[in-house]
């Protein structure tokens, strides 16, 4: 199956600069460690923006429900600038009655 209304799909850059990629966020700073450690930086956003969005056109490996809406768990492969592939798991949310999904985090696997 793939994500509904992939095509609708979307990644706030301030996810990626605020969270993803950075190295003080009480949470995200585990997941910035990840992706510096494979050549990512905060000049990197545009880039895993779109790596983020390829990944959301695989096949969704599991779905889960919520009381705002349907997660969407996907899996695969990003070129990291130090040219290495890495698998990753992105998860996306639609929102009860909503048509956009959005990116809400990603895990190494």
């Amino acid at each position: 199956m793939k994500l509904p209304f992939g095509n609708n799909a979307y990644v706030s850059k301030r996810k990626i600069k605020d969270y993803l990629l950075s190295q003080t966020h009480p949470v995200g700073r585990l997941k910035a460690k990840f992706f510096y450690s494979i050549g990512f930086s905060q000049k990197d956003v545009k880039r895993l923006e779109q790596l983020l969005l390829k990944i959301a056109e695989e096949d969704v490996v599991k779905v889960t429900s919520s009381e705002y809406g349907k997660k969407y768990i996907i899996e695969g492969l990003i070129q990291s600038p130090k040219g290495k592939s890495v698998r990753i798991q992105t998860v996306w949310i639609i929102e009860t009655g909503g048509k956009h999904p959005r990116f809400v985090t990603t895990y190494p696997v």
